[in-house]
């Protein structure tokens, strides 16, 4: 077990330094018995740290050894460039894997450190291995005087957390499975730091990178500078986030830790993040793929937690995300509707293993696709912007006639939907009732790809339901979508089956019918 601490490398990339900068350090001191040490961290900017670890000759542990090293790239292993240093970040790994010699720094010095611990654990024992990292001054004696209590301390307190938003319904078995499931969600919070336009000019103190990285992936995205922490949608591989992974996350750490789950929200839309052209970055390998447009839902439904938790919702909050969504969705309109004709593709959209072919490269037949599941997407992310449009008018007038822009949008995609231009190629199919992409030739011929998968079922996805007491106050609204509708006589019916009357006089605003 290598319980390790290292400085994340900001002194090998740049000539030019902080007023101040000092390179950070790690050093070692352990006990003549050699069964406690620690490992002093100094560093200009956050001061001075402390790991302090102890090992009772009782827990089967053995005596441990610290391993130290610096953590700066085996530059001569992978580019077969010369190493500055014979300590380098893989250093301690090879001392043990490969058992080498001369890859760990003897004067236990560097940037890098592990507590090497060697044992056997027999078939139901147990070994406890304690450690404490703090902000210290001191030398770290009596670091562990106190440590099983405030051990039991922090658990009593999680505890008293995890009671108070848990429901009271769940068993036991259920609290632990709900209380996992927020720990990975937390766990999965990584560091990303990624600025595109200093990876496309390279680092000033390394080798300037190759011409080919100006026509590479990412480099429509200069604007990007990323140096947050953020929610990742896994913990074992290199960090990276994914906005549509992300709005699910949030939706869950909004129940843990609310203002987090909103700023991350806000995160995705700010405007280092969203391009100027309104489109949101999908993922860093490709931040102009096309995630499916659920932040707006993960908004709403962010701001219906809070409003439950606090008795009031984060108006402010809701009003950053419209704004900025509002962008995406033009974005949306103007990009990814090949026939300004209110059906939408998009590409993959997170589902890569669907389709009869690659949804995000060219065709091998030419045209393009008419996507069940891009045209669903939107008109549930029309359905969550007339939801929040709906949170804004009831303080600001203003908003009224933007939710009948969105309500209007929303009536469009239902009729494009349901009834395809002039050759009636609906994505909606009579007879095997089940929606299906459209694959459009270039001579606009239009053949139906019937594969019975997920991006069939995503149109459910597009409801919206409104409560008596919302519908008694809009008399105008409904006056003006009225008056709307007898202009465009073909759309009358449309907006009858989009408006479904329900128990307790609810309506539901919805993409599909009934029997669909």
């Amino acid at each position: 077990m290598l319980p390790t601490l290292w400085y994340r490398n900001n002194w090998s990339w740049h000539l030019e330094k902080e007023p101040g900068f000092a390179e950070p350090l790690l050093r070692a001191e352990s006990t003549d018995d050699g069964e406690t040490g620690v490992i002093f961290a100094e560093n200009s900017r956050i001061g001075r740290y402390i790991l302090a670890w102890e090992c009772t000759k009782d827990n089967a542990a053995g005596i441990p050894t610290m391993l130290f090293t610096n953590n700066e790239t085996n530059v001569q292993r992978l580019f077969d460039f010369p190493n500055q240093t014979p300590f380098v970040k893989d250093g301690i790994n090879n001392a043990i894997v490969h058992s080498a010699t001369g890859t760990v720094n003897p004067e236990q010095t560097g940037t890098k450190a592990a507590v090497h611990y060697q044992f056997s654990v027999p078939p139901g024992a147990t070994v406890t291995v304690r450690l404490r990292l703090t902000a210290d001054d001191g030398d770290g004696v009596g670091a562990f005087d106190k440590f099983d209590e405030l051990f039991a301390r922090r658990i009593a307190e999680a505890n008293a957390y995890y009671a108070n938003i848990q429901p009271t319904t769940l068993s036991d078995d259920e609290r632990l499975v709900q209380r996992q499931a927020f720990a990975g969600m937390l766990w999965s919070k990584q560091f990303f730091h990624y600025d595109v336009a200093e990876w496309l000019r390279g680092d000033s103190a390394q080798p300037p990178p190759p011409d080919t990285r100006r026509k590479g992936r990412n480099r429509e995205w200069y604007h990007l500078s990323a140096h947050h922490v953020i929610s990742m949608p896994d913990k074992w591989e290199y960090p990276w986030f994914a906005a549509w992974d992300l709005a699910f996350h949030c939706v869950t750490l909004a129940l843990v830790d609310l203002d987090f789950a909103k700023d991350q929200l806000l995160l995705m839309c700010r405007e280092w993040f969203q391009h100027p052209n309104g489109q949101l970055a999908a993922y860093e390998w490709a931040f102009g793929d096309v995630n499916p447009p659920v932040l707006a839902w993960a908004a709403v439904e962010v701001y219906a937690i809070e409003r439950r938790q606090r008795g009031k919702g984060d108006r402010s909050f809701i009003h950053k995300m419209f704004q900025k969504l509002a962008l995406n969705f033009t974005w949306w309109v103007n990009r990814k509707d090949e026939e300004g004709t209110n059906l939408f593709g998009g590409g993959f959209l997170g589902l890569d293993n669907i389709g009869v072919f690659d949804r995000s490269a060219p065709l091998p037949t030419g045209g393009y696709i008419e996507q069940s599941d891009g045209t669903s997407w939107m008109a549930m992310f029309c359905i969550y912007m007339i939801d929040m449009a709906l949170v804004l008018s009831k303080e600001d007038s203003a908003y009224e006639d933007i939710f009948l822009k969105y309500v209007y949008h929303f009536m469009y995609i239902t009729a494009a939907m349901q009834n395809i231009g002039e050759e009636n190629i609906s994505l909606w199919d009579k007879q095997d009732e089940f929606f299906y992409d459209v694959l459009r030739f270039p001579s606009h011929g239009g053949l139906p790809m019937k594969v019975r998968s997920l991006v069939g079922l995503i149109p459910v996805y597009a409801v919206l339901t409104f409560e008596p007491l919302v519908l008694r106050n809009w008399a105008e609204f409904y006056q003006r979508i009225q008056w709307f509708v007898q202009r465009r006589p073909e759309l009358s019916e449309v907006l009858k089956r989009m408006l479904q009357r329900g128990k307790d006089d609810r309506f539901m605003l919805s993409f599909c019918r009934e029997e669909q």
